[in-house]
């Protein structure tokens, strides 16, 4: 997807030297984002860049901290850019109401929140005060494909 077309939200995004990327393909037996009622949950967003993951394994490991907030920027990223796939334009975004970040961690790594952040940043830089959520930050053993960070949100579309 590209910014062409699009509205306040990719303009933005455009402004910060960004654009969204296609949406990730499944995995499995899911859908990447699904809406309900003013809602659109994504499903959890690995920090694929054209199809690949650019670094796997755990953090505080393999993959540093710094390295891992990036990739939650990227998971931020591909979570719009499902968001999109469902409602056509950012602009119908009333807020992101909440992010879930799951790090695979090593045992000792306890600095989730501050990987998560990268996601919660990217969302507060791109939708401003619609960006505010709660959020959870979650550390785990592994994430599918060895990533070291996934995403999920939940947004509240503007109702019509």
């Amino acid at each position: 997807m590209t910014t062409a077309g699009g509205g306040v939200v990719e303009a933005r995004l455009a402004e910060l030297g960004l654009t969204l990327p296609e949406v990730v393909p499944p995995l499995a037996a899911y859908q990447p984002a699904v809406v309900s009622g003013p809602y659109v949950y994504t499903a959890g967003q690995l920090p694929m860049v054209g199809g690949k993951l650019p670094v796997t394994g755990k953090v505080g490991a393999e993959v540093t901290a710094e390295e891992a907030k990036q990739l939650a920027r990227t998971c931020a990223l591909n979570g719009l850019a499902a968001v999109k796939s469902v409602v056509g334009d950012l602009d119908r975004i009333a807020r992101v109401v909440k992010v879930v970040g799951f790090v695979a961690s090593a045992s000792d790594f306890t600095g989730q929140p501050g990987v998560i952040n990268g996601a919660s940043e990217l969302l507060g830089e791109v939708l401003g005060e619609k960006g505010v959520h709660a959020r959870s930050a979650v550390g785990v053993a592994v994430l599918p494909l060895d990533a070291p960070v996934e995403v999920e949100f939940q947004i509240e579309l503007v109702q019509d």
